[in-house]
């Protein structure tokens, strides 16, 4: 609770006992049992809260009780007799009237007028200073105690139960619900066209069809008498005091202690009178500065934020507050585990990622996070309230980072965050501030959810920061996901000594030579000198899988240059010479002399080896198929180099 307003005494004492009031402006109407009607004026001194009141004017020819007062600009309308600025309209007993003043177009508006007589109701609009039939009577059920305007429906009071009734010409009459136990029904107009309605002690607000709000149901301390709407708040008068409450959100704001209160009435924005049978308050706002700061205290940034709306600030000020006090309140909500609701809000605000992740444990650099300030302590988050807190957090940062890769190719490289504290530095650089969001977004899925590392990896457009994401991939020993970040940063020397020792672990997943082979066979041409480095080990353990990474059916493996690779082997594999040599000219078709040739002398070397040291049991040489293929190969291309075959004439 806080102080939305302070109690002056306007009238004090009055011989005359009160029975109704109306106020407009600095004017104040007081109708009263004796049938006097009394206007006063009211000024407000400068720089407090005192009034100077002055009695203008007082009619005591009224010959039945005042019961009721209504303002229509400078004219009104008096009860159980009629002012003279009305007297060409010709009622019998005016049992309760209401009006609307609605606005047809931008800059015109309407004033509506139904007046209750008996059993009837009679409709009416302002036009020209005088007020025109809107269209015929019609009769209602009982004799209306209360009736509110609500847009082009009037909600009717009667003694057992409330009855909504359209304005648009047939007069269509709708039953709503009960009274309840509540001596006289309550029906009051609030200032967005709706119309709040009591039952006994509560209040429930219907629009124009009659339907309920069930947000902006209240329920009061004791039945009211009488109400009043004062945006944002809702004032009623209860046997005891005056309560203060808000629709959204829903709060008692303020019980005011009044002796015997029993009238409510508004003359506009920040004017509220109260009236007893004797006395006349008027109720004066705390300043919007104080309340917002008492707000804040009470972490009731919902009504401070309403408030802050209606300042008269210049729109700079007003904005920054606002701005303000939104951050405050997303924190806040963070702070009551409502993640979803929080990361919403900062999503809208703008505010700096990085303030954002540093809600968070372990998922910012110490130094930097140790710069970030907050309102108030962070919650200490563990375990399922963890886990729930970063499936938000990955929603916010997937949110932010579309929005900066979308960004990231614009002519200004610099982010537009704002603090979620004033003073805290903020991410400048968008790379930085994608760096750090791909980077804790990582975090995250390790997390939450380990199968979707390895999609953010992949994006040909991740931020990752290598050093740490190589420290927690590590840490959770996703070597897998390790090798796509390494891959995808061109690291490849440090992916392929990963998958080097993690070939010989018996429980990886990474156990074997085959993802080497895959690694190496994607590096391509550029890379030449890194596969010769690496891929050794493979083809002296797994020759025929290893000389895949030189043969198989992939662009990235046909493109690599044939000669360097063929130097290689021979030099350090000559086994697998020959048959990658086959593969060049045989599958690939290369008519490149110099291969054939080396195939040519490859070949004589081997059956000049098998002639001087024949397997046994294999019988002649040249009639083994293996190596009849051979010869019959070498007749076959012998034409391709007379000079070479020649040299070879032990054939011929």
């Amino acid at each position: 609770m806080h102080d939305a307003f302070e109690p002056v005494l306007i009238l004090e004492k009055l011989p005359l006992q009160i029975e109704c009031l109306a106020a407009w402006e600095e004017w104040l109407l007081v109708g009263t049992k004796q049938g006097h009607l009394l206007l006063y004026r009211v000024k407000k001194e400068q720089g407090c809260n005192q009034f100077e009141v002055t009695l203008e004017k007082s009619n005591k020819n009224f010959a039945k009780k005042i019961q009721q007062v209504k303002r229509v600009w400078l004219e009104c309308i008096v009860f159980g007799s009629l002012c003279p600025y009305l007297g060409r309209l010709s009622f019998t007993i005016i049992t309760f009237c209401c009006l609307l003043l609605q606005k047809s177009r931008p800059g015109e508006e309407v004033l509506k007028m139904c007046v209750a007589v008996k059993r009837k109701l009679q409709l009416y609009f302002w036009k020209d200073r005088a007020f025109h039939e809107l269209q015929g009577d019609f009769s209602v059920p009982d004799v209306p105690k209360s009736m509110a305007w609500c847009e082009n429906s009037i909600c009717v009071g009667f003694k057992r139960d409330y009855y909504l009734i359209r304005v648009d010409g047939k007069g269509s009459i709708k039953e709503l619900f009960p009274t309840g136990k509540q001596l006289e029904p309550l029906a009051v107009p609030l200032q967005d066209g709706k119309v709040a309605v009591g039952q006994d002690d509560l209040t429930v607000v219907l629009n124009e069809e009659g339907t309920c709000t069930p947000k902006c149901a209240l329920n009061w301390t004791d039945i009211p008498m009488a109400m009043e709407h004062q945006p944002p708040y809702i004032i009623a008068v209860l046997p005891r005091y005056v309560e203060v409450r808000t629709f959204e959100p829903r709060l008692l704001v303020q019980s005011i202690e009044l002796q015997r209160p029993r009238f409510v009435t508004s003359g506009g924005p920040n004017i509220v009178y109260v009236a007893s049978n004797h006395f006349v308050w008027r109720l004066v706002p705390v300043s919007i500065a104080t309340q917002i700061q008492q707000l804040l205290q009470d972490k009731q940034f919902e009504l401070a934020l309403q408030l802050a709306r209606m300042k008269d600030d210049s729109d700079g000020e007003k904005l920054q507050q606002i701005h303000h006090i939104q951050n405050l309140y997303a924190f806040n909500l963070f702070c009551q585990k409502r993640f979803e609701e929080s990361m919403q809000g900062f999503a809208k605000l703008g505010t700096d990622p990085t303030h954002v992740i540093g809600m968070y444990p372990d998922l910012l650099p110490s130094d930097y996070r140790k710069q970030l300030q907050y309102p108030n302590p962070v919650p200490a988050l563990s375990g399922a309230e963890l886990e729930k807190a970063s499936l938000a957090l990955i929603d916010y940062l997937t949110q932010k980072r579309s929005h900066l890769v979308k960004k990231l190719n614009d002519s200004d490289h610099q982010s537009t965050t704002s603090p979620l504290m004033e003073g805290t530095p903020t991410i400048k650089s968008k790379k930085k501030l994608l760096q750090i969001i791909d980077t804790t977004l990582l975090k995250c899925y390790l997390h939450t959810n380990g199968a979707l590392v390895a999609s953010l990896l992949r994006l040909e457009n991740n931020h990752c920061h290598v050093e740490e994401s190589e420290h927690v991939l590590k840490k959770a020993h996703k070597y897998s996901e390790l090798i796509i970040l390494y891959e995808k940063k061109g690291l490849h020397d440090k992916a392929l000594q990963v998958l080097l020792d993690q070939s010989i672990k018996a429980n990886s997943p990474l156990k074997g030579h085959e993802r080497t082979v895959q690694y190496l066979q994607h590096l391509g041409e550029e890379n030449i000198s890194l596969i010769f480095a690496h891929c050794s080990w493979v083809l002296r353990i797994h020759p025929v899988d290893g000389l895949k990474i030189f043969t198989e059916d992939l662009p990235e493996v046909e493109s690599l240059p044939r000669k360097p690779v063929l130097d290689f082997l021979l030099a350090n594999h000559i086994d697998l010479a020959i048959p990658y040599l086959e593969h060049v000219i045989l599958t690939w078709e290369d008519q490149f002399p110099e291969f054939h040739n080396c195939l040519i002398k490859l070949y004589c070397e081997k059956v000049q080896k098998l002639m001087k040291d024949p397997p046994t049991g294999t019988g002649s040489v040249l009639k083994s198929t293996k190596w009849g293929k051979m010869v019959r190969y070498l007749i076959k291309k012998r034409q391709i180099s007379r000079k070479k075959s020649a040299e070879n004439s032990w054939i011929s």
